[in-house]
């Protein structure tokens, strides 16, 4: 991974917000000068930062709670973000009894009450993955009136009143689509290609984040006469069983579809079966992911899939566990943490966007695997022949 990298600014976000930005790191302040305070490039899968924040969490006021949302939408939130974000908090030092990790199982009913709950039981910072950003935002108004500090990890809340949101680069993300699925329909030799968009959930910012990404490559294309869309269709809450339902309906009424822009790989193991089912070869009909998750990188090894934008979650799980013992320890954020500014329609929210990476068969070994994100054990179970040739 290159960790040495500056991260830049979502593309979305305009001068003046980079002005504010500024100005809002600036008022962040630091922590004790004895700390030396991470950055946003700190953080990599020996989690040696988060031991460096002891003294911080030894100044804890209060629990934890990271509310996450769903197991539908993505492994990563039970296989990743769970464990990294325990990990991160303990290795800093924070006891068991003040982490709070829970996940809504898709229920928007259940997180509010997640919320209320870990208030209730003494939590001072709330990390929240809401399920839309008219729930998020009514959480995080409670917690405001408890004097809780908010966090908007991994999505944020329109409207809403997080102090820190992090996340990934999210427009970067729907680039590294949009180019990677250009590339692979050159390199599987797809004539006339003809464009499906099947996106994320339309209540989730991020997808439209990632559409406004793969949208900024995809449609000078469309209007060159290069490529042609079809049609383009969101998925509600992710629900991969939806949008089976909808590739299927989309490819019936147009069976010329030969190239999908896929947000994520959940959705694409739904694209791709049904492309299996109809006896699809392999490498005719490029797709697209994210998540860089066990079943995507399987049907990159397949020719089914182009590949799978990879995002190191534990760069995510540490910053957004460093935002928070700062906060639970009565401290502003550090300046130096701070790499962006996300609108969300109220305000500027400082902001630690971490560098997402597009992955092929060619980099699967130097990427997810070496990171052990993956191993190449459960990736090559089945597929020897393909990790062979991909050093994987």
């Amino acid at each position: 991974m290159k960790h040495s990298k500056i991260v830049k600014r979502a593309s979305c976000i305009s001068a003046a917000a980079i002005t504010s930005a500024g100005l809002a790191a600036g008022m962040l302040g630091t922590a004790d000068a004895a700390t030396a305070p991470p950055t946003a490039t700190s953080f990599t899968n020996t989690f040696a930062a988060m031991a460096a924040l002891a003294p911080i969490a030894a100044q804890a006021k209060g629990k934890v709670a990271f509310l996450l949302p769903d197991t539908q939408s993505s492994v990563r939130w039970a296989d990743f973000d769970a464990p990294y974000i325990t990990r991160a908090l303990k290795t800093a030092g924070l006891p068991a009894s003040d982490i709070i990790v829970e996940n809504a199982q898709g229920s928007d009913t259940t997180q509010l009450t997640q919320a209320e709950a870990a208030i209730t039981a003494g939590a001072k910072v709330i990390a929240l993955t809401s399920l839309d950003s008219t729930t998020g935002a009514a959480i995080e108004a409670k917690a405001k009136a408890a004097g809780v500090a908010t966090i908007d990890y991994d999505r944020l809340n329109l409207g809403g009143s997080a102090n820190v949101y992090v996340s990934f680069n999210n427009v970067k993300v729907g680039v590294l689509q949009g180019q990677g699925l250009v590339s692979c329909i050159a390199k599987w030799h797809v004539k006339k290609p003809q464009v499906f968009e099947l996106d994320g959930s339309p209540t989730d910012n991020n997808a439209t984040l990632f559409a406004q990404g793969y949208n900024s490559v995809l449609n000078p294309l469309y209007k060159a006469g290069r490529l042609k869309k079809v049609a383009e269709q969101a998925v509600p809450n992710w629900d991969n069983l939806k949008g089976l339902t909808i590739f299927q309906q989309s490819l019936t009424r147009h069976p010329n579809i030969n190239s999908v822009l896929v947000a994520n790989d959940g959705l694409d193991e739904s694209v791709v079966s049904v492309l299996k089912i109809d006896k699809v070869p392999p490498f005719t009909v490029p797709t697209t992911g994210q998540d860089g998750t066990l079943q995507g990188m399987q049907n990159i090894l397949q020719g089914y899939q182009c590949g799978s934008v990879y995002k190191p979650i534990y760069e995510e799980a540490e910053a957004a566990s460093a935002a928070a013992l700062y906060l639970d320890a009565g401290m502003s954020v550090p300046s130096s943490l701070i790499n962006g500014a996300t609108n969300n329609k109220v305000s500027n929210v400082p902001s630690i966007l971490e560098v997402p990476e597009w992955v092929t068969a060619a980099n699967m070994g130097a990427t997810v695997v070496k990171d052990k994100f993956l191993t190449a054990s459960s990736i090559c179970s089945g597929f020897a022949k393909q990790c062979k040739t991909y050093h994987v």
